[in-house]
C-alpha cells in the first residue's frame, strides 16, 4: 500500500480521574482497528464508517468531561510508518486467531483421541468455532490497507472448519452405532 492513505486523526482530552474514562476511550478506539500516533492522538484510514464512529467517539468524549477534536490528514513524511503501524496492528489481532484457532484443533484432536462424540460436545465447538469466524470478520473489516496475516488466519479457520466437519461426522457415526 502506498504511502497516500488519508487518515482520520482524533485528538483528545478527558479528565484523569475516573481512570474508566480513559479505558472506555481506549476500549472504543480499540475496537475500530485505531492505532495511537502519540499519547490521546489516534488514527484511521479515512473512509465514510470510520468518520461517523469518529465522530460519534468525539461526541461521547464530549460527554464524559472532555474535548476531542477530528482531522483529517495527509502524511507529508512518515505515511509508510503510519501504515505499517496500521497493518501490525492487524497482524497482532491475526496471529491471536490464528493462535486460537491451533487451541481449537487442540480441544478437537483431544475429544477425538477420547472419543468423546457427543451432540453436545459437538455445539460447543461450533459455537467456538463461530466465535473465531465472527472475530476474523471483524479484523478484516478493519484491515483496509492490506495486513499480511490475513491469508494465513483464513487458512487456519479452513483448518478447523474441515477439523470440526470430521469430528461432526465421528460424532453421526457414534449415534447411529448407538442406535
Amino acid at each position: 500500500m502506498s504511502e497516500s492513505v488519508t487518515w482520520l486523526l482524533l485528538a483528545y482530552r478527558i479528565p484523569s480521574e475516573p481512570s474508566r474514562l480513559r479505558a472506555t476511550v481506549w476500549r472504543r478506539l480499540k475496537a475500530l482497528g485505531a492505532i495511537y500516533v502519540q499519547n490521546s492522538v489516534a488514527a484511521l484510514p479515512e473512509d465514510s464508517a470510520a468518520e461517523r464512529a469518529l465522530r460519534a467517539l468525539r461526541a461521547e468524549i464530549g460527554q464524559l468531561g472532555g474535548t476531542a477534536q477530528l482531522l483529517r490528514a495527509d502524511a507529508l513524511v512518515g505515511g509508510a510508518d503510519l501504515v505499517s503501524s496500521y497493518n501490525a496492528a492487524r497482524d497482532e489481532e491475526y496471529t491471536e486467531i490464528a493462535s486460537r484457532c491451533r487451541d481449537f484443533l487442540a480441544e478437537i484432536d483431544k475429544e477425538t483421541a477420547e472419543q468423546h462424540f457427543t451432540y453436545s460436545e459437538l455445539e460447543e465447538n461450533d459455537e467456538d468455532l463461530t466465535k473465531l469466524r465472527s472475530w476474523f470478520d471483524k479484523v478484516t473489516a478493519r484491515d483496509r490497507l492490506g495486513a499480511s496475516g490475513r491469508d494465513t488466519t483464513a487458512k487456519a479457520l479452513e483448518d478447523c472448519t474441515a477439523a470440526l466437519n470430521v469430528f461432526a461426522d465421528a460424532v453421526y457415526a457414534a449415534d447411529t452405532d448407538g442406535a
